[in-house]
């Protein structure tokens, strides 16, 4: 027998027909074994829809989402302190056209 793919639709469809019409009879109709059922049932309930998007852990994607906030916020900060630059270098331009003024 050739393996077959599912896709996250039809996962989520025979999830939910198999909760609705019974685990044992929806199996048979789509050709899946018991096994395949239960660990996209656990994967639903621990991590949602997106749990079937990548073969992750919970605990992968927690730490993933951690290093993304993270990532963000030193983008942040690096766009302040780039801007921080630019106002010094407009201002020591501005200084130094006055001190030309000046001078002259």
């Amino acid at each position: 027998m050739e393996k077959r793919k599912f896709t996250t639709e039809e996962k989520l469809n025979i999830i939910k027909e198999a909760s609705e019409q019974g685990v044992k009879q929806t199996l048979e109709k789509h050709s899946v074994f018991p096994a395949s059922y239960y660990a996209w049932k656990k994967k639903m309930e621990t991590m949602g829809e997106e749990g079937f998007a990548h073969g992750m852990t919970p605990d992968q994607l927690k730490r993933i989402r951690e290093l993304e906030k993270e990532n963000k916020l030193l983008k942040e900060i690096l766009i302040q302190k780039e801007l921080e630059g630019k106002l010094k270098d407009e201002l020591l331009k501005k200084k130094l056209a006055l001190e030309k003024k000046k001078g002259l």
